[in-house]
């Protein structure tokens, strides 16, 4: 279509399907240019289109271009999906991204807020590469500043009152949870009772147990099939701050003492200070720094994904990219919105082993990987979640997931059942169908279009949307047809291969596996 009309073109579904498997509202976006009526543009374009194996039909309805795909091109891309399934909605795009995502602080396990990001950040990880964009996911390690300072004496506290049963008196702000004191063990193991009373040796104590604290977040990660190629350490970096310092320019200047960098020239609400008066750099002078060497690392674009509370740091970090001489446009930062989780209708209680938080893996442990990613993946990251534990423990059509994979191992229980080989399913011809078959392969057949648009709109929940739908419409079809021993059966469970070939794909690129078997409670 794109080369067709020299420009991008929007492609909805009909509501009545009687008009044809999509339609494009393109002749309204192009009436201002061309002063014409959008009635008269879309009647030009459609008398445009020759006779092709692609469309039977191109009708021009109110302003609107309406398509009908040829049953034989139907059959034909069925046929190629099936043979081909490992490049079903695959393309080769030429951009090189560097994605950074989760990015938490090495003092304690993941939360559930963590979860969302890192879900919605691999979700868009998978869509990209299918596309066949060149994706490096990387972890920003914040190993410097005061978080790790707090978690050394947190382990100090933990340690003192559990090992060495001495009182101790909390501060206002410190870390809490079971991983303590199992630090606490392990350094006491390695460096002796001392290492937990020598407040000089705080310091020490954190840049130790910060691996230990990553080698924790790493395996929850992995858990729920996340991976990433690339880490880099904050306290790395501010070795090269004077050069990049040098290299922003009249973008910094000194004043009270301090540096600041002239943000609010670039829209951000004011100034900001880089370097404190004792000369130390801040925490935004790590970001300058980290996003300088992204950039000289010659990425096409680059994409962060950051909690909703850094909000107002997105202006600041795109003035240091302008001031280091790069295009910020090149920059482009999501937000992930905070969760709210329930369990049987009553917020969820918080155990005394997580802290003040709720643990990512917990909920793992509760209702496993393939629940969660699905949940965090099911709606915009940027508006808040709210979700009860109990309805993804069910193991029937209420729970979302479990709908879908049944929908997967449905198919795959009826092709076991019949007579006919893959062969003889696969050398069928899907000419002939009837509406309701013919719209269930249409849907089908949509996920490539699915999985750009997902990304593209960086809305990975498009994707759980049309699995939903999908699977919705294998049910009902089920139900409504019979299949095993009708005189359509070789084409229909053709047709179920199809589906079953979009589900998985689907599934897959949610980091979901596709059942094979599965037994429920009720439909």
């Amino acid at each position: 279509m794109r080369e067709k009309f020299g420009r991008e073109v929007v492609l909805e579904k009909p509501k009545d399907r009687s008009f044809g498997h999509f339609a494009t509202p393109i002749a309204f976006s192009l009436s201002k240019e061309l002063r014409k009526s959008p009635m008269i543009i879309a009647e030009e374009l459609a008398a445009s289109f020759d006779e092709n194996e692609i469309f039977t039909s191109v009708e021009p309805v109110k302003g609107y271009l309406n398509f009908r795909l040829s049953e034989n091109f139907l059959s034909e891309y069925s046929t190629w999906a099936l043979q081909n399934s490992s490049d079903f909605g695959k393309q080769e795009k030429s951009e090189r991204i560097l994605l950074e995502f989760v990015s938490a602080n090495p003092t304690g396990p993941l939360h559930i807020g963590h979860a969302r990001g890192a879900v919605y950040g691999d979700t868009l990880l998978r869509l990209g590469r299918h596309l066949g964009y060149d994706i490096t996911a990387e972890y920003y390690v914040n190993d410097a500043g005061n978080q790790i300072d707090l978690l050394g004496l947190s382990i100090q506290l933990e340690g003192r009152r559990n090992i060495l049963h001495e009182d101790v008196v909390y501060p206002e702000s410190y870390y809490r949870g079971e991983y303590l004191e199992t630090l606490a063990r392990e350094a006491v193991e390695k460096f002796g009772n001392e290492i937990l009373r020598d407040v000089s040796r705080q310091k020490e104590l954190a840049l130790w147990a910060k691996d230990s604290v990553m080698d924790i977040i790493v395996k929850d990660l992995g858990d729920t099939n996340i991976f990433f190629d690339t880490f880099v350490n904050e306290s790395s970096l501010y070795d090269d701050w004077q050069r990049v310092l040098a290299k922003m320019g009249e973008g910094v200047y000194e004043k009270e003492g301090k540096i600041w960098i002239a943000s609010e020239s670039k829209g951000d609400e004011k100034d900001r200070v880089v370097v404190r008066e004792d000369h130390r750099p801040t925490y935004l002078a790590g970001d300058i720094v980290y996003h300088n060497q992204k950039f000289e690392r010659g990425y096409d674009y680059y994409i962060n994904i950051w909690g909703a509370d850094h909000h107002g740091y997105i202006p600041r970090v795109k003035a240091a990219v302008e001031f280091l001489g790069y295009d910020s446009s090149k920059l482009e930062v999501l937000l992930s919105q905070m969760v709210s989780l329930l369990k049987d209708g009553e917020p969820y209680k918080m155990s005394k082993r997580a802290g003040n938080v709720i643990l990512m893996s917990d909920i793992v442990q509760e209702i496993g990987s393939d629940a969660l990613r699905f949940i965090f993946a099911s709606k915009k990251s940027d508006t808040a979640l709210e979700f009860d534990l109990a309805e993804f423990k069910k193991q029937d059509s209420s729970n979302p997931i479990f709908y879908i994979q049944y929908a997967h191992a449905r198919i795959k229980t009826i092709l076991a059942k019949s007579d006919m080989s893959q062969e003889e399913i696969l050398r069928a011809s899907l000419k002939g169908l009837n509406e309701n078959a013919d719209a269930l392969l249409f849907d089908a057949l949509l996920l490539p279009e699915i999985i750009e648009d997902a990304f593209s709109s960086r809305q990975v929940q498009k994707l759980s949307d049309y699995l939903k739908a999908l699977a919705g419409s294998l049910h009902k079809f089920y139900y409504d047809c019979r299949i095993l021993g009708s005189e359509d059966e070789a084409k229909l469970l053709k047709l179920f291969m199809v589906v079953a070939l979009s589900l998985k794909t689907g599934l897959s690129l949610m980091g979901i596996e596709a059942k094979e078997r599965m037994v429920k409670t009720e439909d």
